[in-house]
C-alpha cells in the first residue's frame, strides 16, 4: 500500500456538509469518501491507472469465497 500524506483542505461549507452526507450514506468517513471521490474522478480522466482490487482499499474484498 503507499504511505499516505496529510495536506490542509479549504472546502467551502456547502460542499464539505455535502460530502459528509453523502460519506454517512455510504458508511465512509469523510476523508475515505473524499479519496475515493478523487480516485474515481482520476480513473474516469485516465488520470489514474486502474489498480487491483485487491489493494484498493475502497473496494470490499470481504466477498465469501466458497470452498
Amino acid at each position: 500500500m503507499a504511505a499516505k500524506k496529510s495536506f490542509a483542505l479549504r472546502i467551502d461549507s456547502k460542499t464539505l456538509e455535502a460530502m459528509q452526507r453523502w460519506a454517512k450514506d455510504d458508511l465512509r468517513s469523510l476523508n475515505a469518501q473524499i479519496e475515493f471521490v478523487l480516485r474515481e474522478s482520476m480513473r474516469q480522466a485516465g488520470r489514474l491507472k486502474v489498480v487491483d482490487p485487491s489493494e484498493d482499499p475502497s473496494e470490499d474484498s470481504s466477498e465469501d469465497a466458497d470452498s
